[in-house]
């Protein structure tokens, strides 16, 4: 249990949107404009959602490479009674993003560390799936290495629940082969650009779904995956939704996407 201390502080922990700045909620924006002072993984992504919603709070950067430093200066500003907001790129920070370090740090010391819900790109594919939510276990980027991903795959294997990752554009059809033969060919959903102008969800075997991707000739955008349990009763063989109009670069025309998103670069990472 950890002391209380006597100073207001608080370190909010802002979910932000994962392609679609409407998804911005009204608390979430309120938490960023009251804020003393916004951490951030990418201030420059952070200021594209600024610059949308007018919001005029400093911002500092906050990402791997310097969590752990800016711990003593974000505990002496909590001390003081500041409020300070943390977000990572998109979604939800901590879950697949830099925030862990700090949010440990300042709960540790006392403070409170209060969580402003909202986006999750883990929480949009489980939403959509269609396969038991309970138990599901999130894993997050596979290893980049194909040595070291047929292990990771190999881990996880014994696990009959439905499991969700991430996985780079430029790996997943390699990723969903190494899928299709460490864990028996599961069904899959495939989410990817989710919430944006060219959001997109396929379904079938991991092997039919890697084959549909490679014939393309190329792919673009964030990537999250739900593989089914062995249990799950879902539909068999592969389909794409949505299934016509696609440009080029694999990414579906505007007929062919109910959702349209909004505006997002295509070369960010997904959030959680």
């Amino acid at each position: 249990m950890t002391a209380t201390t006597a100073a207001p502080g608080r370190l909010l922990v802002v979910a932000t949107p994962i392609g679609n700045l409407e998804d911005l909620s009204p608390r979430a924006l309120a938490a960023l404009r009251d804020a003393s002072l916004v951490l951030c993984e990418d201030t420059r992504r952070t200021g594209n959602l600024f610059s949308r919603y007018g919001v005029t709070t400093p911002r500092v950067s906050c990402h791997e490479h310097n969590e752990f430093r800016r711990i003593p200066e974000v505990l002496q500003k909590l001390a003081a009674g500041e409020t300070l907001a943390l977000v990572s790129d998109a979604g939800t920070p901590g879950v697949s993003d830099p925030g862990r370090l700090l949010t440990a740090a300042a709960a540790a010391a006392g403070y409170r560390v209060e969580p402003i819900a909202g986006p999750s790109a883990v929480a949009a594919i489980l939403s959509v799936c269609g396969f038991p939510a309970i138990p599901f276990s999130f894993l997050g980027f596979p290893p980049s290495r194909h040595g070291e991903r047929s292990r990771w795959y190999a881990r996880f294997a014994p696990r009959d629940e439905t499991r969700i990752l991430f996985e780079s554009p430029f790996r997943v059809v390699a990723s969903l082969e190494e899928m299709a033969r460490a864990w028996g060919d599961p069904q899959v959903c495939l989410g990817r650009e989710l919430t944006k102008l060219h959001e997109e969800v396929l379904r079938g075997t991991a092997s039919a779904v890697a084959a549909l991707l490679a014939r393309r000739p190329g792919i673009k955008g964030e990537i999250a995956v739900a593989a089914a349990p062995s249990a799950a009763a879902v539909p068999s063989g592969p389909t794409q939704l949505p299934d016509d109009g696609a440009d080029p670069d694999g990414n579906p025309g505007p007929e062919a996407c109910p959702h349209e998103a909004g505006s997002a670069d295509d070369d960010s990472v997904p959030g959680e």
